[in-house]
Parts: C-alpha cells; sequence; structure tokens
C-alpha cells in the first residue's frame, strides 16, 4: 500500500509559481524515491489575498487554507532573497514563520514547512542551465558574451539579465522566428519544467531546499536513507 504526501506551494507573485511548480513537484517526486516503501506525492497551488499582511500572517493564512483545504501535511514557503546570501532572509522570516506555525495550538493549520529561498531571485535557477536558456531564447552567443558565464547566485539582477538576452536574441542575426513575440514571462513554465535538477543542484540555494525537504520527511518517518 502506498503512502501518500500531500504538498501545498506558496510563493512571492505568479511567475515565480509557474517556474517552482514543477521543480518542487519533480524534487518532491526524487527525494520519494528514496522513501520507505510507495510514496506517491502531490502538490496544490496555495493562493491567498496578501493585502495588508506581512510575511508571517501571509504564511499562517496560506498554511490554514492548505490544511482546511486540501489536508496538506507539508507547505513549500517561497521568498527570494534580494541578496547576496540568504542569512537575512531566513532570520527574519523563514525561521519566525516556522515559528508561528508551531505554536498554533489548534489543527487549523499546517505546521510542516520548508523554505525556499532563492539567493538573489527565483531567476538565479533559471540561469543555471545555460544550454537550455539560450535554446528556449533562440540565441547562440557565447555564455561570456551574455554575461551569464558566472555562478547565477553571484548575479545582482539575473532578472534583467535575461531580459537583456531576449531583447538582444529579436535584435541579431540568430534570433528564431519562433520567439519573436518572446517575453520572460513565457520562460518561466517552460524551463521550470525542463531544468535538470542535477543543474539546481550546483546551487546553494537549492541544495538547502532539498536537504530541508528531506529533513522534515525524515521527521515524519517517510524517510530513511
Amino acid at each position: 500500500m502506498s503512502n501518500f504526501i500531500l504538498t501545498g506551494l506558496f510563493t512571492e507573485g505568479t511567475t515565480d509559481n509557474r517556474f517552482l511548480e514543477s521543480v518542487v513537484k519533480r524534487t518532491l517526486e526524487d527525494v520519494a524515491f528514496d522513501c520507505t516503501g510507495d510514496v506517491d506525492v502531490e502538490l496544490e497551488i496555495i493562493s491567498i489575498s496578501k493585502t495588508k499582511l506581512g510575511f508571517n500572517e501571509q504564511v499562517l493564512e496560506a498554511s490554514k487554507l492548505a490544511f482546511e483545504k486540501y489536508s496538506i501535511l507539508l507547505l513549500f514557503v517561497h521568498t527570494d532573497a534580494d541578496d547576496k546570501n540568504d542569512e537575512y532572509t531566513f532570520k527574519s522570516k523563514i525561521f519566525p514563520a516556522q515559528e508561528l506555525l508551531l505554536s498554533q495550538k489548534d489543527a487549523t493549520c499546517c505546521k510542516n514547512m520548508v523554505g525556499i529561498v532563492p539567493i538573489q531571485m527565483t531567476e538565479s535557477w533559471m540561469i543555471v542551465d545555460r544550454d537550455l536558456l539560450k535554446s528556449e531564447i533562440g540565441i547562440e552567443e557565447s555564455d561570456a558574451e551574455l554575461g551569464i558565464h558566472l555562478d547565477p547566485e553571484t548575479l545582482k539582477d539575473p532578472k534583467g539579465l535575461i531580459e537583456g538576452i531576449i531583447r538582444l536574441s529579436k535584435e541579431g542575426k540568430t534570433k528564431r522566428k519562433r520567439n519573436k513575440g518572446l517575453d520572460i514571462s513565457d520562460l518561466y513554465q517552460i524551463i521550470g519544467q525542463k531544468v535538470e535538477l542535477s543543474e539546481l543542484e550546483k546551487l546553494s540555494s537549492y541544495l538547502k531546499f532539498k536537504n530541508s525537504l528531506i529533513e522534515v520527511l525524515k521527521e515524519l518517518n517517510f524517510y530513511h536513507k
């Protein structure tokens, strides 16, 4: 008999959902493969009204909705670091949000949480597979010429960099007709679906997310590797 892990994903915005939904689901499936016995996983996107709510309050509301509507066991919470490291974001957002969930006395929310904090921003994860990014945009310049040869987590504005590459692809002789109207919003879902997890594992922030997931599954007695 299979065990079932129902999870929820709460992100900063809709574009983050487009990219992270597939990445998180595939990571969950990858980790579940090493769990004891047969484990089936499912992921639900959790959307709430964020008006006048601080980060902790947003996470609590998302956790309550996810628990009441889907009976989720685990909530993934995304927020960008917007910095060269994730220390401040974990201290000021992720850890306090986890403490708030754990402090809830009634069984009205999901208390198991895994933070997803890309260093700089989500778009840094999109750059890690450079060949995939260039293929989808339709451009043949070298990584160095495009400014994507460095560690993606050291790039201050990865979103702006991707947008610049898209503009260049429309101006240059290497552009493809199918990408004539390409916008960065078109890339989130397709790269999220295609990027290799082995490429993402080159990023410290992705590894932190994956290892945190494994630790929570150990605590829930799913993972015993």
